[in-house]
């Protein structure tokens, strides 16, 4: 008779969660997402599609409605992804958000009251058209207002930059906020950052806001309160779950996608962490090999000290036996020479030029070195 009481309280217990499931937390999170992308974000650039599946399939898991919102309304152009990748098959094999994505809500027709949250998506085209949406900006003040929560990663809180409450101070003013930094987009924003009308890092300042921010490329939250930011596409995953906590849900725990997973690691590594550098050697297809490599490359480029300099060859050396490239090869041999290790330089261009006997620019190293003798 126990054991049958034990049974029936165990299958009611089940069906208790996967009722609770199908009905949802009952929050609903508008998205919004630029339209001003045009052919994959060679002629203009739009909005990151990695970043919105992350953050969708966060909301998803946890039971929460998702509308999706843009300055135009209908189908919006995304900068040009790989459909792919683990995330965006997921997404896209959901017709029902699909379905959404390309019948978005014009800004003008956001009813804020309805929901508990926003959450804007990043991406080149968020800095041209988004700041510019008087609409979308009453929209995120009424959010906010009516107690609900604010959120935005990577270029999205460009948004966020003239949005003003009704006691006429700007959202952001006094708040920790973050975004992509200036860093970033020196680094990476080439292309499109001429053409911006400001830098997000400096405006955002420029209103008061407490900008806070981790190194290049790293993972980062500014949570205050009910506005939430996440400073790059790496931050998208926990930028959507910290939006869920501040809307008083308890997210599920969820496992990091393969390449934030990867600069989580990084991370540690920068802190001086050798169990870390142990984890990567010891369960490598776990993460990104050429994701640490090419963070070693891009930070070597842009170090600015001996610390820097170090870091970036450790990366790069650590990743190196994974990922083989001339260029990254190259790089790393500046980075002995910065660091006066000039047999460790010269060997490694030996090597390289023995591969790649035609790269002018080994051979250009390689000779300084020998003639500095």
């Amino acid at each position: 008779m126990k054991k049958l009481t034990s049974l029936i309280a165990m299958l009611f217990l089940v069906l208790s969660a996967n009722l609770t499931a199908s009905i949802g937390s009952g929050k609903k999170v508008l998205m919004v997402l630029s339209g001003y992308g045009e052919d994959e974000g060679e002629t203009k650039p739009g909005y990151e599609f990695d970043e919105f599946a992350k953050a969708y399939i966060v909301f998803k898991n946890n039971g929460v409605e998702v509308d999706i919102a843009s300055p135009k309304g209908g189908s919006v152009v995304a900068d040009k992804y790989n459909p792919e990748k683990e995330y965006n098959k997921i997404v896209i094999a959901d017709t029902t958000i699909m379905h959404k994505l390309e019948n978005t809500i014009a800004t003008k027709n956001i009813e804020p009251l309805i929901y508990d949250g926003i959450f804007i998506v990043g991406g080149k085209g968020a800095m041209f058209d988004l700041p510019k949406d008087q609409k979308l900006q009453n929209a995120i003040a009424k959010i906010y207002e009516n107690k609900g929560s604010v959120s935005a990663v990577c270029h999205g809180p460009a948004a966020l930059v003239d949005v003003k409450l009704s006691n006429g101070e700007y959202l952001v003013r006094g708040k920790k906020v973050n975004g992509f930094t200036n860093l970033e987009e020196k680094a990476f924003g080439k292309k499109w950052a001429k053409h911006f009308d400001f830098m997000l890092e400096d405006r955002l300042k420029e209103r008061g806001a407490k900008f806070e921010s981790s190194p290049m490329m790293l993972s980062h939250v500014a949570t205050d309160e009910r506005l939430v930011t996440g400073q790059n596409p790496f931050s998208t995953s926990q930028t959507a779950k910290q939006l869920l906590i501040s809307m008083g849900i308890k997210p599920k725990t969820f496992e990091l996608f393969k390449e934030d997973r990867t600069i989580e690691l990084v991370a540690e590594i920068l802190k001086g962490s050798n169990s870390a550098k142990t984890q990567f050697i010891d369960n490598v297809k776990h993460y990104q090999p050429e994701l640490v490599a090419m963070y070693g490359y891009y930070s070597m480029m842009h170090s600015e000290n001996k610390q820097q300099v170090t870091d970036s060859v450790m990366l790069m050396e650590l990743a190196s036996p994974y990922m083989q490239h001339p260029q990254l090869s190259l790089v790393l041999a500046q980075g002995y020479v910065k660091l006066a290790q000039k047999e460790k330089a010269k060997s490694l261009l030996k090597k390289l030029l023995k591969s790649n006997p035609e790269m002018e620019a080994a051979k250009e190293m390689l000779d300084n070195l020998v003639a500095a003798n």
